[in-house]
């Protein structure tokens, strides 16, 4: 049954007429499944794999708008089914089902290609929303936590609905450009019937040119933001989530850096910029959180 169901649909979207082994799917479907008085046995195991492929592809659509943006929706889908068909929903939630999507598009560079990079990224930057938007949150650390620890033996947890990533591409300003679109589209939409003859459509998107970006995903008072990160800062949170101590962390994100900057402050203002979004929390005891 479940290999009936992950097996991509046929172009008219029903069930492939030939069985992995190569027999028929009907003589297949037969074995385990009655007819009733309506339908026959593939008919009816057709209903279950329709509606399990187009409910995982419609959520991989919601959930990778950028994603689809870059390859048009004829690649896209492409891409979606390829990837289902490798790795097909195994959690009860759909939340769940796009986690492997960045590494895949590398992996299956073709499916993606000449805009492999980009897709890439912009997938990692939406799968950081998707953590964002529903990722635990644990009991923030406190000033007193930090103050009981010295910055050589202090080790500090990022908390799990924190992203911080390393992108070569400016994705955040393409997701915003999206989202403008939409906005406009949505406007255009609601005047349909008021607007005059001949009124421009919203143009598209233009895709974004390499730009060697530091950027963290998060949430505030269930509200999804993110934020651009100094190379330093980026390396330093980095660190500390990998569980190096804060001495640790520092020291090695700031070698080679330039000794004219006053890093002192620099670092002190995002401890307090950081500390104020409830971005630390403490270590478990089994390592990272």
């Amino acid at each position: 049954m479940a290999e009936a169901l992950f097996r991509p649909l046929s172009k008219r979207d029903g069930l492939q007429a030939k069985w992995s082994d190569g027999r028929s799917t009907a003589s297949v479907a037969a074995e385990f499944i009655k007819p009733n008085a309506r339908l026959t046995p593939v008919e009816r195991l057709e209903i279950y794999a329709r509606s399990y492929w187009f409910r995982v592809l419609d959520c991989l659509y919601d959930d990778y708008p950028g994603v689809r943006a870059i390859l048009g929706e004829r690649r896209f889908m492409a891409l979606a089914t390829a990837f289902l068909a490798n790795f097909p929903s195994a959690s009860f939630t759909l939340r769940n089902l796009g986690s492997r999507l960045p590494h895949f598009i590398l992996d299956q560079p073709a499916l993606s290609a000449p805009r492999t990079p980009l897709c890439a990224d912009m997938a990692r930057f939406e799968w950081a929303q998707v953590v964002a938007f529903d990722g635990e949150a644990l009991p923030v650390l406190t000033g007193d936590d930090i103050l009981d620890a010295g910055p050589n033996r202090l080790r500090v947890s990022l908390q799990p609905y924190l992203t911080v990533m390393e992108c070569s591409y400016p994705v955040d300003e393409f997701a915003l450009a999206l989202k403008k679109r939409d906005s406009a589209l949505r406007g255009e939409a609601s005047n349909a019937l008021t607007s005059m003859p001949g009124s421009r459509p919203v143009a598209r998107t233009p895709l974004p040119r390499p730009q060697h970006i530091f950027v963290a995903v998060h949430r505030q008072k269930n509200m999804l933001y993110f934020k651009r990160l100094e190379p330093e800062a980026c390396a330093i949170l980095a660190a500390l989530r990998d569980g190096r101590t804060l001495s640790a962390a520092c020291a090695a994100a700031l070698r080679g850096s330039n000794p004219a900057v006053d890093w002192a402050s620099r670092i002190r203002d995002w401890f307090q910029a950081w500390q104020s979004l409830g971005w630390f929390c403490r270590r478990s005891k089994r390592g990272r959180t």
